[in-house]
């Protein structure tokens, strides 16, 4: 599979100067990692959970999250449980006719995690990971534990991706203890941590708050502190950081809003873009847009979702412009690596080579997975070209 693989051949060879590579669940940690995109999350009671994630990855889904945790009520457990095991078990016969996205399965409890490897049996192929709920330093441990004894058992690769969700995280009392806890069980298990993800719906519920829909979580001044320090600590480029994904979006239809739309009408002048634009505005796409570019500048990459209209905004907006892709070339030129500045080849700003080479390799690592856009194509273009209709 690979991001905008669902589009045709022709179409994504008019949008791409370099086509996204392939991402496979045996490919490198570091690809994985990067090519998450738009994690969508899904309650694992779904009575057509396989054809649903059959459906979704032939949308450009390439991740998914099979929830056994808040989406389900604590009475539904066991029987998502035995669904997701059937459900898993049908997808794994299909093997060779259907190619599912990256899957994890979101558990409560580090004791499920080598039950359900059990229960599974040869459908464990289809795993990717697991995803750690509350994850703390107390709390962590256990999961990945349990997860290297089930990868063990299993003979299969498996991942983990901690949740930061806790009050612990919220307080600033208490934050930085609790991160430094973190940082050293997820720092033990580094070659089993594939990414870290931000819980901001249960970081909003210490203090009873909920963002609108015409705001991002940015401008939640108590969230986008505690999004400053989890990148502070953890999300480092010197080679201890780690992945860090943005939060959920939590809104797919606005009966009603406040404020101006986020989006500018420029982008959208030409053709049938006029219309995507009143689409997207009128499900408070402009918004997820807004939200995903500030997550980029505040350094995660990826999103968790909860809504398959989400999925594309995040890949096109991941996708790297020619422009970037020019920089960082030039930055990365081994005649470069005595440092300097020059003028871009776009010839509007000035890179630096030392301090701009983390971003450069970031950014080439960004490439790799998402694709780098040809030199008139934006992400409206990208946009267009994914959603139907």
């Amino acid at each position: 599979m690979r991001h905008f693989g669902h589009i045709a051949a022709d179409v994504r060879q008019r949008l791409f100067h370099q086509e996204p590579c392939e991402i496979t669940p045996d490919s490198p940690a570091r690809l994985l990692s990067a090519g998450l995109g738009a994690t969508l999350y899904s309650p694992a009671t779904r009575p057509r959970l396989a054809d649903d994630v059959v459906k979704q990855a032939g949308q450009g889904v390439v991740s998914m999250v099979l929830c056994l945790e808040d989406s389900i009520g604590d009475e539904d457990v066991a029987a998502g449980e035995e669904n997701l095991v059937q459900q898993l078990t049908g997808l794994h016969a299909q093997a060779g006719t259907v190619e599912p996205p990256l899957l994890f399965i979101r558990v409560r409890t580090a004791e499920q995690i080598p039950d359900l490897v059990r229960r599974l049996g040869p459908a464990v192929r289809l795993l990717s990971g697991f995803v750690f709920p509350k994850f703390t330093e107390e709390r962590g441990t256990p999961f990945l534990e349990a997860l290297a004894g089930a990868e063990a058992a299993s003979g299969r690769r498996l991942f983990g991706m901690p949740v930061l969700e806790t009050p612990e995280l919220m307080y600033r009392e208490t934050r930085v203890e609790a991160l430094e806890g973190i940082a050293r069980v997820v720092d033990k298990y580094r070659d089993r941590v594939l990414a870290l993800r931000l819980g901001v719906t249960d970081f909003c519920s210490s203090y009873g708050l909920r963002r609108a829909p015409d705001m991002t979580a940015y401008d939640v001044q108590i969230i986008a502190s505690v999004i400053a320090d989890v990148v502070n600590m953890l999300g480092r480029a010197d080679g201890t950081g780690f992945t860090v994904t943005g939060p959920v979006w939590e809104y797919f239809r606005v009966p009603e809003r406040m404020f101006k739309p986020l989006l500018r009408s420029s982008p959208f002048l030409e053709g049938q873009a006029v219309e995507l634009r009143e689409r997207l505005i009128e499900h408070a796409m402009d918004g997820l847009l807004r939200e995903i570019s500030l997550d980029q500048a505040n350094g995660l990459l990826g999103k968790t979702c909860i809504h398959p209209s989400h999925v594309l905004p995040v890949h096109a907006l991941s996708v790297v412009s020619h422009e970037e892709f020019s920089d960082a070339q030039d930055i990365l030129r081994p005649e470069r690596g005595g440092g300097g500045v020059l003028r871009s080849a776009y010839t509007n700003k000035m890179n630096e080579v030392k301090p701009h080479r983390a971003w450069a390799e970031r950014t080439m690592l960004r490439a790799e997975v998402f694709g780098v856009a040809n030199e008139d194509v934006g992400f409206v273009e990208l946009l267009a070209a994914g959603i139907p209709g």
